[in-house]
Order: C-alpha cells, then structure tokens, then sequence
C-alpha cells in the first residue's frame, strides 16, 4: 500500500504507519534480537522516507492473536492518531498473521468511541467518522487461488520508483524471499505485483487496489474520503459495483 501512502502524503495528508508483528521469525541468519532490533530501524527508516509516522510493533511473528492484550493496545494507538482513513489488509490472505492483522485493526477502529474499554494505556475516545479499506491479498489471490477484484484501482506509476526506495530500506527481507520463496529480487518481485494488479484493472502500468468496509459502526454514512482524495488517479470498477449488487463478476 506504500503507493497509496505517496499519493496521500503529496496531497497534504499526515500518514501512519504501523506493523504489529516485529518480524521476530523473519529470518535463517540472525538471532531473534538482532532481527526484531534489524526490522525495527527498517521500517522506522522507511517510514522516515515516506514522512510518516512509525509507531512501534506489539508481538512476535506468529503471535498476532485476535485476543484481549493486543486488541486493547492497538485501540489505544487507533484514539491517538483518531485517523479518517485506515489502511488494512485483504481480509483473506496466504498468512494468518495478515488476517489477524485485520481483525484486530478493524476492531480496534470500531473500538474508538466505547469509553469503558480499558485501553491500554488508557488514551480519549474519539467519535470521528473513520473510513477503512482493504487491500489486495498477495499475489490478488485469496487462499483458495481464486482472484480478488479490487473496487478502486489506484494509479501508482508515478511513484513506483519512491515505493521500490520505501521497500529498499527493508533490506532484511532479501534474505527471508531469497532463501524461502526463490525470489530473484524482492524489489522487483513488489513491482510485478503492482504490475499484476495493473493488468487485473486493465488501465494502469502499475496500480494498488482497494475494496471498501461497510460503514456501519465506523461512520455517519457511506463516505469515500479515499476516492475523493485520489479521484484522478483511480478508476473503480463498474463490475465490482455490480457484485455489490448482488451480480456475478
């Protein structure tokens, strides 16, 4: 999604970012002190780039649990940042940390007003309308292999050259592609994925995808603020409205 961050941050918008696992497991080298400190001053670096703001992870790999603690920690950071737009993972995924991840991240936003949640650390309740979007599973494959169509197609070509420097500051993870997944180049590997995506809409060179949350609980109305911000530069798919409708895609 850093592509969508660039396009946010150009147009004004004060960005976040956030991983919950620390990437503990991530590694066939390093011991797992020198990779969490290793993946801690990679993102920070990388958030730093992109001039947004990096806040801590919570937990090792694999323990991303849908549970009480965590889901208590991350409604404190959700009221302290009290964002209009937050962007997730695709509800399904190839990894179950990935969709924890967005369980606990969409709780935590539905979380923000409820006054007799014990955050942790305790932190205001906020009432702001909050938009949350999905993005696409990797590969645009659900676990099953079957693709997932995205709403809105992001036009990302005229950042993917500062979206490969974001992913070149994580330089730890050439090691983890390289020797798990046989990846040739881990940066080049996110630009045929944003190429992927591109085809999937058939209008852009490289784009990222979005499917919108339902409202309800997060906001007045159905708002938009992601399409508002980014309508030059995105396309949304009539046939994914259609399948809202209740047609086949």
């Amino acid at each position: 999604m850093a592509g969508t961050l660039l396009l946010l941050k150009d147009r004004g918008c004060d960005v976040h970012y956030m991983t919950i696992a620390n990437g503990s497991w991530g590694t066939s080298t390093m011991r797992r002190e020198e990779i969490i400190r290793t993946r801690r001053n990679e993102a920070a670096n990388s958030a730093a780039l992109l001039g947004a703001t990096y806040h801590e992870s919570l937990v090792d790999d694999l323990d991303v649990f849908y549970d009480r603690p965590t889901l208590l920690k991350l409604t404190a950071v959700i009221r302290d940042i009290n964002p209009d737009i937050l962007l997730v993972q695709s509800p399904v995924d190839y990894m179950e940390d990935h969709q924890n991840t967005v369980r606990l991240a969409v709780t935590a936003a539905f979380c923000r007003g409820m006054m007799n949640a014990p955050v942790d650390p305790p932190t205001a309740v906020s009432f702001k309308d909050i938009a949350v979007y999905h993005g696409q599973p990797h590969g645009n494959l659900d676990p099953m292999r079957r693709v997932v169509y995205a709403e809105r197609y992001v036009d990302i070509g005229s950042v993917i050259e500062r979206k490969r420097a974001l992913l070149a500051c994580h330089k730890s993870q050439k090691e983890w592609l390289d020797v798990s997944q046989g990846y040739d180049s881990y940066l080049d590997s996110m630009v045929e994925g944003a190429e992927k995506t591109g085809k999937l809409c058939g209008r852009y060179q490289y784009a990222e995808g979005w499917r919108r949350h339902n409202h309800l609980g997060f906001a007045a109305s159905d708002i938009d603020p992601l399409g508002d911000l980014l309508a030059d530069v995105s396309w949304v798919d009539p046939a994914y409205q259609k399948w809202l409708n209740g047609s086949i895609h």
